[in-house]
């Protein structure tokens, strides 16, 4: 279909583009901006007067419970939340039920998600067999079936020689792993931050030491093998340093922050509100402050959502006996405009966190809207404001820290591949 979007503010900043530019669309793809082609008839056309036209946003990770857990969630209701978010791609890490360490199984979330024709799906390896740290998985098999990078999720892998082994593997092969940096025993059992919050009320700590550590070793062995990896969901600002030192070196890392976490920190638990349980924990305000300058100054490549849906039954329990997670697709593009806003930076930084720079990660030719790209386009109104709402959220999750807040940012379209998947 040709769709013509008129009349709205393009912020495309890969390409350095801000400025009032029409967009036009044929076959899936951008096929001119500014001024339509010879010849050009629009099928469609949206007036996007007083909205921003930009990228459709690229979320680096989104669990959507399919397959195992579709009591919490299904792939059908969290790419409609995607959709309804402005996320056109979103990555899925490994640890379904079973884990993705198939090749069948990596083949049936593809088959699936592209037969629900919403967003793009891309899917994360396990790097162990069955997430159990004890056999390498058949990487080659599973990039041919699909998967981006390998991971082993959430799951500490306590044996430093397998990890070592899989880098060593991943390396000649020139894959990413993706790690999240916590050392497993330090993180035994605890639920918040190491600090005053967690001694007032009780709760089993996980120290921010529990990062840094497993970071240190990981950043060992990335300069003794020369993986590409990349480190999920930093939560400490001694997180943020070692990075910091590690680009500087020259190492090929990069990372990402959570939504959730370049907001809130440990004092926002309250009474023991269990939609505040999520892991890494929250940290000191200390650590927000340099999750949030991380990301401004580029240390940090890239905000997520860090979506985890969790079912009511799970979450409706004592904070510490509560499954850990909080619901974030549909919130990716305000959190990323909110963190924007407070920094006083431009709405392009925002775009630009979510867009481009988690696309160049995964090496993709998405996140931006230059003529020939495809038709991935998020239509918003950066000027409202939403009230978030277990009604407002089309996820079957319905578990977030943000019921009640007002948010800015409203998605009015969708558009992937050039079918508009979404609108008001």
């Amino acid at each position: 279909m040709n769709i013509s979007i008129k009349n709205g503010r393009l912020v495309d900043p890969r390409n350095n583009i801000d400025a009032p530019t029409d967009v036009f669309i044929a076959e899936g793809r951008i096929v001119a901006l500014g001024k339509a082609p010879a010849g050009y008839r629009a099928e469609k056309m949206i007036d996007a007067k007083g909205l921003v036209v930009c990228p459709g946003l690229v979320d680096l990770s989104a669990r959507l419970r399919e397959p195992g857990f579709e009591y919490k969630a299904t792939l059908e209701s969290e790419l409609h939340a995607a959709v309804a978010g402005g996320v056109t791609s979103l990555v899925c890490p490994p640890d379904t039920d079973p884990p993705l360490d198939e090749p069948g199984l990596v083949e049936m979330l593809k088959r699936r998600a592209e037969s629900l024709n919403l967003a793009h799906v891309y899917p994360l390896g396990a790097l162990t067999a069955g997430l159990k740290g004890m056999h390498l998985t058949e990487m080659a098999e599973l990039v041919h079936a699909g998967c981006v990078a390998f991971s082993h999720a959430d799951t500490p892998l306590a044996d430093t020689q397998m990890l070592w082994r899989a880098m060593q593997y991943a390396s000649t092969y020139s894959y990413q792993v993706w790690l999240r940096p916590q050392d497993g025993y330090l993180a035994r059992d605890g639920v918040a931050h190491d600090g005053e919050v967690a001694t007032r009320l009780g709760l089993p700590s996980i120290p921010a030491f529990a990062e840094t550590i497993a970071l240190s070793t990981i950043l060992m062995l990335v300069r003794e093998t020369g993986t590409r990896v990349h480190l999920c969901r930093l939560s400490s600002a001694a997180g943020v340093e070692m990075v910091r030192r590690a680009k500087a070196e020259g190492l090929p890392v990069s990372c990402d922050v959570s939504a959730h976490h370049a907001h809130l920190a440990d004092t926002d638990i309250g009474y023991f509100d269990s939609h505040y349980h999520v892991i890494p924990p929250f940290r000191s305000q200390r650590d927000r402050d340099g999750l949030r300058q991380g990301l401004a100054e580029g240390t940090i490549d890239a905000m997520c959502s860090d979506h985890a849906p969790v079912d009511e039954d799970a979450k409706q329990l004592p904070f510490g006996e509560s499954e850990a997670g909080a619901t974030g697709l549909e919130l990716l593009l305000s959190l990323a405009l909110k963190w924007a806003q407070e920094m006083n930076l431009p709405v392009s930084a925002a775009i630009n966190a979510v867009s481009a720079r988690p696309a160049a990660i995964l090496d993709l030719d998405a996140g931006h809207l230059a003529v020939g790209a495809a038709a991935d386009v998020c239509v918003f109104d950066a000027k409202a404001h939403v009230r978030i709402t277990a009604e407002h959220l089309r996820s079957q999750g319905k578990n977030t820290p943000y019921l009640g807040y007002e948010l800015p940012g409203r998605v009015h379209h969708t558009l992937v591949a050039g079918r508009v998947v979404f609108e008001i």
